[in-house]
């Protein structure tokens, strides 16, 4: 669970679509590489896995076009409709002074992409060529924009992205035995394979005054380190009252990722899921003061609840 400065990170997914436009767009310009001189006139300097630097040309490209850099070698290229793991840096190309717009590698980690319509065809062919490992880079002008937007775009611009691939995400639940956790007044219910889990916090038990992180199911993947980004799927409910103040599996069970550790997140979740086995699901009941404090947090969550975590730790990077 974020700590509010978490917001800057939960954006970033958001400014990926928005650099480059929202609302299905499809390029209409370049189909392949060699059909736009636009990255071919960039130069990008530093290797794949850390934050790139590109030479820039005064006279702008308006047509969009990608180049894959590094084509990868782990795993498969994602494909529309999956998940993508990604470092990405976008630049304003205004042949002046080409400002980053941001980049992931100044904002925590990696983060997790769903290549829908939202995110333009330019950019999903760069993917669809690009494993992990791998490095592409796109321009994506004010073609690749709805033609309704189009009219709208700052003229004399284009985006450039500059993506380096993680990897595609496999699993959505965490998968094999699962155990009692043995919190007296906590009910977890297992379906198995990606079926969401069910919390029940529902009880006139106390809570418990320190942090309880207990395995539900153990996996098999290596421990997650202090300074990872970590890709999870999570339910958060209040001790005694059953109410579900957050949850990925309610948003479409869609994974999200953040760094642990590093006091970007709740201290309950820094020390409970540091050391964790990635493919894990654990249990964390977490009081206030590992929480969000006598603040509390929004509508639901005050400062004397204790709240309760199921979490399914899919990945580590």
């Amino acid at each position: 669970m974020r700590r509010r400065s978490m917001a800057v990170l939960a954006a970033v997914p958001l400014m990926f679509a928005a650099a480059c436009g929202s609302g299905g767009g499809v390029a209409t310009g370049a189909s392949s590489p060699a059909s736009s001189s636009g990255v071919t006139e960039l130069q990008v300097t530093g290797q794949a896995g850390a934050k790139p630097t590109v030479a820039f040309p005064s006279k702008v490209v308006e047509t969009s076009s990608f180049k894959v850099l590094t084509p990868g070698t782990t795993g498969e290229a994602a494909k529309l409709g999956t998940s993508v793991i990604a470092n990405f840096t976008v630049f304003t190309w205004d042949g002046k002074e080409n400002k980053i717009a941001g980049s992931t590698y100044d904002e925590g980690g990696p983060q997790v992409i769903t290549l829908n319509e939202q995110v333009p065809e330019i950019l999903r062919k760069g993917f669809a060529e690009t494993k992990g490992g791998g490095r592409f880079m796109s321009v994506v002008a004010k073609d690749a924009l709805p033609a309704e937007q189009q009219a709208q775009a700052p003229p004399g611009q284009s985006q450039v992205f500059v993506v380096d691939v993680v990897g595609v995400p496999q699993a959505k639940a965490a998968q094999g035995t699962a155990t009692d956790p043995g919190v007296d007044g906590i009910k977890v219910e297992n379906p198995g394979g990606d079926a969401a889990p069910k919390l029940t916090t529902k009880t006139k038990k106390k809570a418990p005054k320190e942090l309880v992180a207990k395995t539900v199911i153990k996996g098999t993947g290596p421990e997650v380190k202090t300074g990872q980004s970590i890709l999870v799927q999570y339910a958060g409910k209040i001790w005694g009252s059953d109410v579900e103040f957050d949850s990925s599996w309610s948003r479409g069970a869609q994974p999200i990722m953040f760094p642990i550790g590093t006091g970007k997140v709740i201290k309950g979740w820094d020390q409970g899921l540091v050391g964790v086995p990635v493919g894990s699901r654990v249990l964390l009941s977490v009081p206030p003061d590992l929480g969000y404090g006598k603040a509390g947090s929004g509508e639901k969550i005050k400062g004397t609840d204790t709240l309760v975590f199921l979490v399914d730790v899919l990945g580590a990077y």
